[in-house]
């Protein structure tokens, strides 16, 4: 035998047994989060005065979810979930983290939580992410320290901070909105031509900080869409989506990758998040139900539309099954694969599992089946942010069901006061659990803090709860780790949270 030939048959040998065949090979994946996109911004999901093409065709070819629900009404505990496979308040990253605040620019994702990146980089794939991360601003909550190989993007939104980075270095101070997506959209091609290239299979967490303000369309796309500044927004969106698709097919390695296509959570306006009440911020299902789409050709022959419930703590049990990793048994996760559903098998979980509905702290709703269950709470209790004012002092539980009535219009506790009773109930279990306004849970994981012995104060209305010398200490750090900080007195205002 030759030594070429030889040594073939050895690297054949070598390999692991998944990779030798085209068919076993670990599939790459692309997870595409987009910010404050609602139920009804996309063609396929009842869309008509912006074109989606790419996007719809990822749908046509894949499956898609009509009853996907986000752990979270706005931006950061939103993504906590979807990293963790945890409810946000399981995972102690429930508030959303803003440099600017005082009361917690100095928190973010504990550095001991377990990301779906980790996870990847345990079975030796290359891990990036380009996008927003809104996970904690500070060096010790960044992405290249949560399993990220590579990071690009503008990790906070626009009003919170406008820099943009490569890597560890600031590319821009000021981020060109205008370019935002042209500049995504470069680098994912990129990391996909050059990945494909190498033959390591790679995670890419394409984090688009669009549709939330402020935005602005590459002049390509200026004027383009029926919906003003904001429909060419989605529409430059949707290219990107092409473009990424046609990157992964040129390459030859869009047969075997995985596309999901979401929302972290529902818009600022209900007209996006149509038929659906509410909107971000709330937990209305507008806030919450958000388009998920799940491309798989090497799985998925066929496409279909699934109503089957799921939310955002599935994606990662979904993926860790996809490369063969394991889930870490020294924690709970709250989501199920969904992989058997692409052959017709059922979830293990049953139609009348409860998801709780969070808002910060304040656990605000139930659903079980098609019931939905608004809870009592008090103006103490709200988030700064929550926009729900019809329930801002809610007395008594209010029920709706969501098979009949989608927007949540017609109260019907009175007539089903047994459903009222048991959702009330799961409600006060789960609070011993995951906790409520101002107390921790027993099965809540630790917040990340550079004060870590600190209560965690996440509304910037109730830092006067916190003793003058803790306060002291952690202005006093601000100062040391950004001495150009325009000020280091605690903010008694109720700031927006966007």
């Amino acid at each position: 035998m030759k030594l070429s030939s030889l040594a073939h048959v050895l690297s054949i040998l070598l390999l692991p047994a998944s990779l030798t065949s085209a068919q076993e090979q670990p599939p790459n994946v692309v997870l595409i989060l987009t910010d404050d996109l609602g139920y009804s911004d996309i063609g396929c999901y009842g869309a008509t005065k912006v074109k989606t093409p790419h996007i719809d065709r990822l749908a046509a070819e894949g499956v898609r979810f009509t009853d996907f629900h986000t752990a979270a009404s706005i931006c950061s505990p939103s993504r906590a979930a979807f990293l963790t496979g945890a409810y946000p308040q399981r995972a102690g990253l429930y508030m959303g983290i803003n440099p600017n605040r005082t009361a917690h620019w100095f928190l973010g994702l504990h550095p001991n939580e377990v990301t779906i990146a980790e996870q990847f980089q345990q079975r030796g794939y290359a891990t990036h992410m380009v996008g927003k991360w809104h996970l904690g601003t500070e060096p010790e909550f960044l992405p290249r320290q949560q399993g990220f190989d590579h990071y690009y993007g503008m990790p906070c939104n626009f009003a919170h901070s406008p820099k943009f980075f490569d890597d560890d270095e600031e590319v821009f101070a000021r981020t060109p909105l205008g370019r935002l997506t042209q500049l995504y959209t470069e680098r994912v091609t990129s990391i996909i031509r050059d990945q494909a290239k190498s033959g390591e299979p790679f995670f890419l967490y394409y984090a688009h900080n669009y549709p939330h303000t402020p935005y602005q369309a590459g002049s390509a796309f200026k004027g383009t869409s029926q919906d003003g500044v904001r429909g060419d927004v989605m529409q430059e969106l949707d290219w990107s989506v092409g473009e990424m698709m046609t990157a992964l097919k040129d390459a030859d390695v869009a047969e075997n990758t995985i596309v999901i296509f979401t929302s972290d959570n529902g818009p600022t306006s209900n007209k996006y998040a149509k038929p659906y009440r509410g909107t971000k911020y709330v937990t209305f299902e507008g806030g919450h139900r958000v388009p998920f789409i799940f491309h798989w050709p090497a799985q998925i022959k066929k496409g279909f539309v699934s109503d089957v419930s799921i939310n955002a703590m599935d994606v990662f049990p979904t993926l860790s099954a996809a490369i063969g990793s394991p889930l870490p048994n020294d924690r709970v996760y709250d989501g199920e694969n969904l992989l058997p559903l692409f052959n017709g098998i059922p979830l293990k979980r049953p139609d009348t599992q409860p998801f709780y509905y969070y808002n910060c702290e304040n656990l605000q709703a139930i659903r079980r089946g098609p019931w939905k269950l608004h809870l009592p709470r008090s103006k103490e209790q709200l988030p700064f942010w929550d926009k729900n004012k019809a329930f801002a002092n809610l007395q008594n539980p209010v029920l709706y069901n969501l098979h009949t009535d989608k927007a949540e219009t017609t109260n019907v506790a009175a007539d089903n006061p047994s459903v009222v009773n048991e959702l009330v109930e799961l409600g006060d279990a789960i609070r011993k659990e995951l906790g409520e306004f101002m107390q921790r849970g027993r099965q809540q994981r630790p917040t990340g803090s550079l004060f870590p012995n600190v209560p965690v104060i996440s509304h910037e209305k109730d830092w006067g709860q916190l003793d003058s010398a803790t306060t002291k200490a952690i202005l006093e750090e601000r100062q040391k780790r950004h001495p150009n900080h325009r000020s280091n007195r605690p903010q008694r205002r109720q700031e927006k949270l966007k």
